[in-house]
């Protein structure tokens, strides 16, 4: 419980918040977690530009050598047994980074983290797997924190993972505001925390910076206008529906397939090596390969308002999950927004609204509802397209995110407060424990019949 001075969970009843410090506490607060946003947007901004390049190799080399998505099957193989051997705790991935947010422990993330995440989806780029980049880039800043975790004082860790979480994301996309705000309103749904806001601001804008001079170039969109009026808003509000219903059914499957080949696959470096066969066999079915890798071409011509083919969003999607369902490594992020832009696209005829202005809003809004960031993902769509479509993008965001319900990528994110309204829980609670509960419901359903 959260009071004007505190938080009513410490050891003694009362845990000061920033906003509950004297003038001084607040300065000294203010100093350290600067200090920390320092630090750590320097760590993140070096290493998103290091998977960023290596990124751009493999797709690069994967394009140029169609044949290696036949080795995808023993890539997947090959990182899951490094993984096994070699990963421990760093298999979790980004619900490692959320877990030490809510319970920080004297160790963090694992220096192993960094390198493997780095290695491991680099590639899945490599050799054909349909995966994202937050999530890697993320894995990448939390990790590096592990240089000065000797340093760290045990009230300042949360800031350091927040610091990562932001300097992370904003680094990786060129989203500085956006990426303060997705470390804020990640971890708990329903609640965002600004106890560490200096720390997540000052680490996404310098990441951002160090990523930049380094030498990555995030290319900006044309900017996206769009005036609102009441029928507007409806055809946007049915948008809405359609993505967060998307969102809902890559987060189903996704964790569908996590699910199936768990409990029916022991020998944990052979569920990649199917997830790999699977996709092998689904790229000769469709004949082609645009939902390899990021689909950046897909997104581009999406934005610039080319035509999509009506099922393109269903097979990035169903590429996707199989990719994450079956363990390789990477991020839900991108693929995530090539499923919003395309199906935007698709819906922009129905509703009579410009191809790629909708393809923009889409982009942020099904990543927002499987996620459950609908202001970081406004954020997204401002910083990417400009503010003329500012309210359709949080409009969208904020419906699509309330149709996706108790449903998110990130499965140890925690809950203040049902998405849908109907049901209240403890901050304790996670979307992996709801999702189970799902689906033991279900079970006991068909097992009555």
């Amino acid at each position: 419980m959260t009071t004007a001075l505190g938080r009513l969970d410490g050891p003694h009843g009362l845990r000061p918040t920033i906003w509950g410090m004297g003038v001084l506490g607040k300065f000294e607060r203010i100093a350290r977690d600067l200090a920390i946003g320092l630090v750590v947007g320097l760590l993140s901004g070096a290493g998103s530009f290091a998977f960023l390049k290596s990124l751009e190799w493999a797709t690069d080399t994967r394009v140029d050598h169609g044949w290696l998505l036949w080795l995808l099957p023993l890539a997947g193989f090959a990182t899951g047994l490094v993984y096994q051997h070699l990963g421990g705790e760093s298999s979790k991935g980004t619900n490692l980074i959320l877990d030490e947010w809510h319970d920080p422990t004297d160790l963090g993330p694992p220096k192993r983290m960094a390198p493997l995440v780095l290695v491991g989806a680099t590639i899945t780029h490599l050799f054909g797997g349909s995966g994202g980049r937050e999530g890697a880039a993320v894995q990448i800043a939390a990790s590096l924190t592990s240089i000065f975790r000797r340093l760290i004082q045990p009230e300042d860790r949360r800031a350091v993972m927040i610091a990562a979480i932001a300097g992370g994301f904003g680094s990786v996309f060129g989203v500085p505001a956006a990426g303060t705000v997705f470390a804020l309103e990640v971890p708990v749904v329903g609640r965002a925390r600004y106890d560490h806001i200096v720390a997540a601001l000052t680490a996404s804008f310098l990441g951002d910076r160090v990523a930049r001079w380094l030498g990555i170039h995030h290319v900006l969109p044309s900017p996206v206008v769009l005036h609102t009026d009441l029928a507007v808003a409806a055809k946007l509000a049915g948008a809405a529906v359609a993505f967060g219903l998307c969102a809902a059914a890559f987060v189903e499957l996704t964790h569908l397939i996590k699910r199936a080949l768990a409990e029916n696959i022991s020998y944990a470096p052979l569920r990649p090596a199917l997830g790999g066969v699977a996709i092998v066999l689904l790229t000769g079915t469709v004949g082609t390969r645009a939902y390899l890798g990021l689909s950046l071409p897909l997104i581009d011509a999406a934005l610039g308002g080319l035509a999509i083919g009506s099922t393109a969003f269903a097979l990035k999607l169903l590429f996707t999950s199989v990719t994450i369902g079956s363990g390789f490594p990477g991020g839900e992020v991108t693929p995530l927004f090539c499923m919003g832009a395309c199906l935007g696209s698709v819906l922009a005829g129905p509703l009579d609204l410009a191809p790629r202005t909708l393809a923009a809003i889409g982009m942020v809004a099904v990543f927002a509802a499987a996620s459950n960031t609908p202001v970081a993902c406004a954020l997204v769509g401002v910083e990417l397209f400009g503010g003329g479509a500012a309210f359709p993008f949080l409009l969208v965001t904020i419906l699509a995110t309330a149709v996706s319900g108790d449903r998110s990528v990130y499965g140890r994110q925690r809950v203040a407060r049902s998405v849908r309204g109907s049901t209240l829980t403890g901050s304790s609670t996670t979307m992996s424990e709801i999702d189970g509960s799902r689906v033991d419901a279900v079970r006991a359903r068909f097992r009555r019949r």
